[in-house]
């Protein structure tokens, strides 16, 4: 064998195993970062599920005659902003989950006041079609809770697969930017006075 063919053979060899390398990481990226996606899909298909639940909730209140319109209002405006906000599965910043997690709080701030003011309806707690409303609003609670927990669980191998050395330098040259976990609104580990006043 030549000489010269050596250092070539050597070249092409760390060539390849660099394209390789490459290919690995990108393929992986893309692959996590399309999982945490569809996640964050599941979180925004939860909130249009409680948003769709909530128009029927307030036509069955409006039923009420004599129930109070302006706790009605601030269910019916803090839909309407929560549903304005849409954020960009592809490129989630802290920014953009902050702002759409501060809608969603106002959101569920005011039905919480709506459904603690109903009880001072007897007619209209006892209305079936109140009960179910009520009852499905619960599961979808429950569900958004589940959502936004899988999501955060699709970023973290994601995070930690671009952030990991080498890969970091291959994820700056490639575009590859970190997503942000969905966190929870400050002050929300404290637990919220709930007061029933029936006066």
């Amino acid at each position: 064998m030549k000489k010269w063919l050596i250092p070539v053979i050597i070249i092409l060899v760390i060539v390849f195993g660099l394209y390789q390398w490459g290919v690995s990481f990108n393929n992986t990226a893309i692959s996590l970062k399309e999982t945490s996606t569809k996640t964050w899909a599941n979180v925004e298909s939860s909130y249009q599920r409680r948003n769709d639940l909530i128009g029927n909730l307030v036509k069955t209140v409006q039923g009420a005659a004599d129930f109070e319109r302006g706790t009605l209002t601030d269910v019916i405006e803090a839909r309407a902003k929560a549903t304005s906000i849409s954020i960009d599965p592809a490129n989630i910043t802290p920014e953009q989950l902050s702002q759409f997690n501060q809608a969603q709080s106002g959101l569920s701030s005011a039905l919480s006041r709506l459904l603690v003011t109903v009880e001072r309806y007897p007619d209209l707690k006892a209305n079936q079609n109140f009960l179910e409303l009520q009852s499905q609003l619960e599961g979808t609670e429950n569900r958004i809770n589940v959502a936004r927990d899988r999501f955060n669980e699709t970023v973290e191998p994601y995070n930690l697969h671009i952030k990991k050395f080498p890969n970091s330098i291959l994820a700056g040259i490639l575009n590859f930017d970190e997503l942000a976990y969905f966190n929870a609104e400050a002050g929300s580990e404290n637990a919220p006075d709930v007061e029933f006043n029936f006066d």
